[in-house]
């Protein structure tokens, strides 16, 4: 079976439903994928324009875009490495209400064991278990 690529539109036209004949394609694609009738890679920038483009293009709430994607990512014929850092961040964003790419960034501390971050962005201090340091110029 060929392995294939999975680009963002897919994602948004089936989570939208604002063009039902793409939408329809989309859905028939990834129950095929689901049923491992066919695999599919998608990349990290795939995964962060669709967060991106529900949320700022669509105003899709938080949580909604953190559940679609959840299943979206839990689908067995899709590939993409480090799927549980996917949804630790999909959690930070829609819990704490920052940024997707700085929820990435922190699920992906968390999962590397690295604990303090050079910042200047206040976010991090709402995560538990994360030290913002902010970098001095020099005396």
């Amino acid at each position: 079976m060929a392995l294939r690529f999975l680009d963002t539109n897919i994602l948004i036209r089936l989570l939208t439903r604002d063009d039902e004949e793409k939408a329809a394609g989309a859905l028939a694609l990834l129950l095929r994928v689901e049923r491992g009738e066919e695999q599919v890679a998608v990349s990290p920038m795939v995964v962060f324009e669709a967060v991106f483009i529900l949320e700022k293009s669509y105003g899709v709430p938080r949580t909604k875009i953190r559940d679609d994607m959840a299943g979206l990512l839990s689908l067995r014929g899709l590939r993409l490495a480090g799927k549980q850092t996917y949804h630790r961040a999909l959690d930070l964003y829609a819990e704490k209400r920052i940024s997707f790419a700085d929820a990435f960034n922190a699920a992906l501390m968390r999962a590397s064991g690295i604990t303090e971050i050079y910042t200047w962005d206040t976010d991090f201090d709402r995560l538990e278990g994360i030290r913002r340091l902010e970098p001095e110029a020099p005396a």
